[in-house]
């Protein structure tokens, strides 16, 4: 036979998405092309898999016209994920192994140059995946991604080592390869106690208040007064998860590659930097990863310095987008001192999210915007347009010069005029 069918699976943003592999072995002169959309990672496992095969002693076609193609088409494939689906299609194509048995299997696995399988990210979200969809295969994937995938009831998972198993295991008359044993499930314990602060008794009725609701919660105070002590021991107030919970948890982590055994069954604490970016945040890139909203599921997001993080990562945490946000409960922190009025946030958003002091760049004059101002992006002593076009004419003169302290940076005069324009 000179086409062969393998099944797989590509990470797509927080789903595991089919993927089937379909190699070609035709007449022709000699090369080796992988098409549907495939990532650079993707297109080396050619040089992987040729080494791969010829050092576990199995025939490479080199005299044949290989076409790999990854369907669907549209859909993004990246990392070395493909690299057993590729070996073991050609491999069938070229009649080494038995099509029938392969076909009751969905695989993934990075090869070596020796041809040892080595672990993939997103083994558990590829479980998941493979029990919603109902297909009855079972999932074959390297030693240490299997016991991770296998923590999944109602799917059969086969592990293996090397390349030579897996083949041994595909042919006619070859033994099943053995099943792969669920990593122990015991839900680790020692999480900090509120017990370990001493008196604070107000901040630590709030977090009761906040743990049996699942409200967002916003800490305000000078550096050093235990706001991140007390964020840290939120977790230990919420109920213990679920099997479910805990697999849906663990599946995101997981798809990040941050899945740790140890911490199965605990509710996950994210605290990013206050320089983090809005897709560090909400996810995104090329290809899409989790964002720390997403890796939160189910735990505590912990935004440290909310007033020096970035606007639009503050935007992208509007009340409007909180219902995308299942489980997760949100510990905001604010500093006691003024916020800085500049080109960060909208003055609307800001004055709808952060409701906290403000500062004007150009008087210095301190104030509070509240959502019933009219508008609350102008300074209301001095009554500077932050947010709007630069004034003209007499409206210009009632605005005084900023001082040589208090002057706007030069790239924020440049947008200013960009927008005038």
């Amino acid at each position: 036979m000179s086409l062969a069918t393998v099944h797989s699976r590509a990470l797509d943003g927080l789903a595991a998405a089919p993927v089937t592999v379909e190699v070609h072995l035709a007449n022709g002169l000699p090369s080796f092309t992988v098409v549907g959309l495939a990532d650079t990672e993707v297109k080396e496992a050619r040089e992987r898999v040729r080494a791969a095969l010829a050092n576990s002693g199995l025939g490479f076609p080199a005299n044949k016209r290989i076409t790999v193609n990854l369907a669907p088409a549209d859909l993004p494939k990246e990392g070395g994920r493909f690299d057993l689906p590729m070996a073991l299609g050609l491999l069938a194509a070229n009649g080494q192994i038995d099509m029938a048995r392969l076909a009751r299997f969905e695989c993934a696995g990075e090869l070596s140059l020796a041809g040892e399988l080595r672990p993939v990210r997103g083994a558990l979200a590829m479980a998941l995946a493979l029990r919603q969809a109902g297909t009855g295969r079972e999932l074959l994937l390297p030693e240490d991604s299997a016991a991770e995938a296998a923590l999944v009831d109602g799917l059969v998972v086969r592990q293996a080592r090397h390349l030579l198993d897996v083949v041994a295991a595909l042919q006619p008359e070859g033994e099943a390869l053995p099943g792969a044993a669920a990593l122990p499930r015991d839900a680790a314990h020692g999480l900090p106690d509120l017990a370990d602060i001493k008196g604070q008794a107000a901040p630590k009725r709030a977090l009761e208040i906040a743990a049996a609701g699942g409200h967002s919660l916003l800490m305000v105070g000078p550096p050093g007064t235990g706001k991140s002590m007390l964020a840290q021991r939120l977790p230990g107030l919420l109920p213990p998860l679920d099997d479910e919970a805990a697999l849906e948890s663990a599946a995101v982590l997981s798809l990040a590659g941050q899945f740790d055994i140890a911490r199965w069954g605990q509710r996950p604490v994210r605290s990013p930097h206050h320089s983090a970016s809005s897709v560090a945040l909400v996810g995104g890139g090329s290809p899409p990863r989790p964002g720390e909203i997403s890796l939160a599921q189910h735990g505590v997001l912990f935004l440290d310095e909310l007033p020096l993080r970035r606007g639009y990562s503050c935007l992208s945490l509007s009340p409007s987008d909180y219902s995308a946000i299942t489980k997760a409960h949100i510990a905001r922190r604010a500093s006691s001192q003024p916020y800085t009025v500049g080109r960060r946030l909208s003055g609307g958003a800001m004055a709808k999210v952060l409701l906290m002091g403000c500062r004007c760049e150009r008087c210095m004059h301190e104030w509070v915007p509240r959502e019933k101002d009219k508008d609350p992006t102008v300074c209301p002593s001095c009554k500077s347009p932050y947010w709007d076009k630069p004034r003209r004419g007499a409206a210009a003169a009632q605005v005084p010069p900023p001082t040589a302290a208090s002057s706007q940076p030069r790239t924020i005069r440049a947008e200013a005029r960009g927008r005038a324009k």
